[in-house]
């Protein structure tokens, strides 16, 4: 019995066992030491690759944006700190670190050159993608570095493994991102932006670290113990300072996730009244009120108070209710089933011009349904792009316009956004081109409020 365990054992083992495959340790280093150079052709192609990667996020093409992650030289520097620390090599350390601060500078100057000529000057979702880091970025960097340092490690280099690093850690972006926001003056998108590639480094250079202690690579210098002790506590500290907001922005936002998915649950549970349909909800986080918009039959006061006492079951008794709603003969029910009344008494050709307003009514009410069941989703995507923004409430209309000599009717989705502070004209702009991509209608009015 034992023989077949360890011969079990022994099968699985073999799957992870990278000794046959390790290249020379000193290989190793010195192609690492060359990939921290950045003289000559490594600063035109990092040059180019920050151009590249800035007109992707311009144009918002994601293509673009991995073919410049692929041939950009940055990864080497960082990888270099990770080494530099774990052999006590002081010299890689600082040529690694010069080097490094060399390349960020030239990134983002170049970025900004950029952003400030090119006449797009509106922050597309890509860019926006990269302000508000979260611990998932941080798990990102460090499983990429921890396949980036194995790969470098091996015999022929990995293969595809180093593509895709590059791929997934995204280093450029963050840089081009900050230097969209010294462009554009906006601090909210250099900082976002420059806290997301600092993730990345302090996370690959962990991983680097740690990937070289556990392969017991020979140090170029011995450390005394205290060093040592003192290195590791510097390690530390630069490790939880760094993850102190990724945590605090993570949070907040599964914390705002698991709410709107109570307050979700409430309204389609408790707001289910006969006669009545709840055209959406918004949640305004400062006030903590849950707004209603209902139409159909008016929902009594009585009813209004009982929807209140409820939400203490949903954990939702920190929340107020507050309605928004019109009277029957106003709604779209109601001219729904008054069509149908009148039906019995009208001429085919009447019958038909109904049937035709009918399925319009129809499309409405499926438009409407679908915005009260999409806004809590629109509403989370939202929150990262737009940080300021704590509620959003969503309406659809029907705007008649005049076509040459021909009557147009335009959707328009009037969007009610609840903020926690101001939002420039750009902001504002960006917003309304995102919803209205979003929601691919043919405009979209925001209203602040």
């Amino acid at each position: 019995m034992s023989s077949i365990l360890l011969s079990i054992w022994t099968t699985i083992k073999g799957y992870f066992d990278l000794s046959f495959q390790r290249d020379d340790e000193a290989v190793v280093i010195a192609q690492i030491r060359e990939s921290v150079n950045f003289r000559g052709a490594n600063s035109w192609v990092l040059i180019f690759a920050i151009f590249i990667a800035s007109l992707g996020l311009n144009v918002n093409s994601t293509a673009v944006i991995i073919g410049a992650m692929l041939i950009s030289p940055l990864m080497g520097p960082i990888i270099g700190l990770g080494l530099a620390i774990a052999i006590n090599d002081l010299e890689l350390l600082k040529q690694s670190f010069r080097n490094l601060a060399a390349a960020t500078l030239i990134s983002v100057l170049t970025a900004t050159v950029y952003f400030y000529i090119t006449p797009l000057d509106e922050a597309q979702s890509e860019l926006l993608a990269r302000t508000s880091p979260t611990i998932y970025d941080v798990l990102i960097a460090l499983f990429g570095g921890a396949a980036g340092i194995l790969a470098l490690s091996m015999k022929g280099r990995g293969g595809n493994v180093l593509p895709g690093v590059a791929i997934a850690t995204a280093l450029m972006p963050p840089l081009c991102t900050a230097g969209y926001g010294l462009a554009t003056g906006q601090p909210s998108f250099f900082f976002g932006a420059f806290y997301l590639f600092f993730i990345n480094i302090v996370f690959i250079g962990l991983a680097t670290f740690l990937g070289v202690r556990l392969m017991k690579f020979t140090p170029t210098a011995e450390m005394d113990k205290t060093r040592f002790a003192k290195v590791r506590k510097y390690i530390i500290a630069v490790v939880v300072l760094t993850m102190l907001p990724a945590t605090y922005i993570t949070f907040n936002i599964i914390r705002d996730s698991l709410s709107d998915r109570r307050i979700q649950h409430f309204v389609k549970a408790e707001l289910n009244f006969p006669g009545t349909y709840i055209l959406s909800h918004s949640v305004d986080a400062k006030t903590k009120t849950i707004s209603i918009v209902a139409v159909g039959k008016e929902i009594s006061k009585a009813q209004q108070r009982s929807s209140e006492q409820q939400l203490k079951e949903y954990s939702l008794e920190k929340y107020q209710l507050h309605f928004i709603q019109g009277t029957e003969s106003d709604s779209l029910m109601h001219q729904q089933g008054h069509t149908f009344a009148k039906q019995q008494a009208m001429t085919p050709e009447q019958l038909a011009q109904q049937k035709v307003q009918i399925e319009g009514l129809q499309q409405q009410l499926s438009g409407y349904q679908s915005l009260e069941q999409n806004t809590p989703a629109i509403l989370q995507e939202m929150r990262p792009l737009f940080t300021s923004v704590s509620s959003l409430a969503l309406s659809q209309l029907a705007e008649s316009k005049m076509h040459e000599d021909s009557m147009v009717c335009v959707r328009t989705i009037l969007a009610l956004v609840g903020t926690k502070g101001s939002l420039s004209r750009n902001e504002r702009q960006t917003m309304q081109r995102w919803l209205k991509a979003r929601l691919k209608v043919d405009s979209v009015q925001v209203v602040l409020k």
